[in-house]
């Protein structure tokens, strides 16, 4: 049987901001079209692969778009990189015991249409009668 795959857009951030620029909207993120993603999670991998849904954008993501020079208390993001914030997802495929096809979870996630989540443990299932 052939693997499903699908195309995948995906936010990055093309560079850091500058002091000046907190605050206002700019180029500092591409909306790209990355490889095609499998619709299954990796043979033997506990990874959940995920559709997102709704994903927030919250004010600290623009201090995370700035190049500290000293560690603050959540990382930089990195240029070239997928955008991450919180995100409301539905599983397409897991290898993991606790999540199933179709399963409405939330956690971490990228700003992107599909997301390989590699620790299912820092996902939570939304449970809805």
């Amino acid at each position: 049987m052939a693997l499903v795959a699908v195309s995948n857009k995906r936010v990055i951030l093309k560079r850091y901001l500058t002091a000046c620029e907190i605050g206002q909207l700019g180029d500092e993120m591409e909306v790209v079209t990355a490889e095609a993603v499998p619709l299954s999670v990796p043979a033997g991998s506990s990874a959940v692969l995920v559709k997102n849904l709704y994903i927030s954008c919250d004010p600290y993501l623009r201090n995370r778009m700035i190049r500290h020079e000293v560690p603050t208390y959540i990382s930089d993001f990195v240029p070239g990189e997928v955008v991450t914030s919180h995100g409301v997802m539905k599983v397409i495929s897991s290898g993991h015991l606790d999540f199933k096809a179709g399963d409405l979870v939330w956690g971490m996630t990228g700003w992107e249409e599909y997301t390989l989540i590699n620790n299912p443990e820092s996902l939570f299932k939304i449970n809805y009668p």
